[in-house]
């Protein structure tokens, strides 16, 4: 591809809309880039189980060095807004007018990624062989990651860059349950008969009520996110749904705060029976992404913290409170870690990014690259 800066090329890529299930446009410019960088690339068939219009992109590059590849990995979808995006920028910071999210998650990562190797190859050092994985529906679930060909890798390390502050990296992130439970009561006329109703909305209230959210400890979070039911103020509502989530770096105590909220569901039912009517609820709990873990003296994070301090960084590693692609690609044996790339305010249309932490980005990761080479 055509050299250019890293803000340039950055502003190619969020002026491409790119929602999630609509990475198709961006996709293919990336993969162009690509193929012209001398990567081998191909797409995967991930878009049929996720409904999108473009799979996941794989690339390879031979390198230089005999030695297992290392691994860069950032997904290509985006938030909502995040159609005709324009990007503005002032006093060395980039954002939108107002109207959109900026696209920085993740495109912030995929630009630092592709510069990198690039401003690389020009100075004509020998690199090591490089894997990249560009993911669909990142933002919808780890959809990509869930669907990924893990056959294809070599590597055994690498990094998904796809979190906040360049120098800092999670090496451990929770497991995450998804919770809907649909409460069912009996509808009635609210002004004529109300009596004879039961109200699945109180029901959901009460069970609410009961459950212990936010932060339940240093490593476990739940949360109730979504309450959707009723018709008109007129009836007695007969049917809700609460829609929630429960995390935890511990196996054992995201099952027991997952249990407990569902119990508070289930005592708010049971203490709503009347004589002429037992009120119901359906309960769905699934497991989004298992939690990863990987020790301070590991290979990938020392190389990152290395790398930091030579990119003139502040290095610094911490336990997470939110999955990534990180979290699936971890459970197919590559040590993966998750590091910063500036991104600030993210999936909201305050979204912004300095342009020098856009910089500091890209040559974090040269200096990854240049250090794995060495080693």
């Amino acid at each position: 591809m055509e050299s250019k800066g890293i803000v340039e090329y950055f502003i190619d890529l969020i002026r491409i809309d790119s929602e999630s299930k609509n990475e198709k446009e961006v996709a293919i410019r990336i993969a162009d880039d690509l193929i012209n960088m001398g990567a081998e690339v191909h797409f995967d068939s991930a878009h049929d189980h996720t409904g999108g219009n473009v799979g996941n992109l794989y690339a390879r590059f031979k390198g230089d060095i005999d030695k297992d590849p290392i691994l860069f990995c950032a997904h290509m979808d985006t938030v909502k807004p995040g159609n005709g995006i324009t990007p503005v920028l002032e006093r060395g910071m980039i954002h939108t007018d107002g109207t959109t999210i900026l696209g920085s998650d993740d495109k912030s990562g995929i630009a630092q990624i592709v510069c990198a190797i690039q401003e690389l190859q020009e100075t004509g050092e020998k690199l090591p062989p490089i894997e990249i994985l560009f993911t669909i529906s990142e933002e919808i679930g780890l959809l990509g990651a869930k669907h990924a060909d893990y056959n294809w890798f070599r590597s055994k390390m690498g990094y998904a860059l796809d979190s906040h502050t360049v120098g800092e990296f999670m090496i451990a992130a929770p497991s995450q349950n998804s919770i809907r439970y649909v409460v069912y009561g009996k509808e009635s006329h609210a002004g004529a008969e109300p009596q004879n109703g039961v109200n699945a909305i109180q029901i959901a209230a009460k069970a609410i009520a009961k459950m212990k959210l936010g932060r339940i400890d240093e490593e476990t979070t739940c949360n109730i996110g979504i309450i959707e039911g009723g018709l008109a103020t007129n009836i007695v509502p007969n049917r809700v749904v609460i829609k929630g989530e429960a995390r935890s770096h511990d196996p054992k105590k995201l099952e027991d705060i997952s249990k407990r909220m569902t119990e508070a569901v289930k005592q708010a039912v049971e203490e709503a029976k009347t004589d002429f009517f037992t009120p119901t609820a359906d309960v769905h709990v699934h497991q989004e992404y298992q939690s990863f873990s990987v020790a301070e003296d590991a290979e990938v994070t020392l190389l990152a913290v290395e790398a930091s301090r030579n990119a003139g960084l502040q290095p610094r590693t911490y336990r997470g409170g939110g999955g990534s692609d990180a979290n699936i690609i971890g459970k197919h044996g590559i040590s993966m870690i998750v590091g910063g790339t500036g991104m600030d305010n993210v999936h909201t249309i305050d979204e912004k990014i300095k342009i020098s932490d856009l910089e500091d980005g890209c040559k974090w990761v040269k200096e990854v690259i240049r250090l794995y080479a060495a080693k």
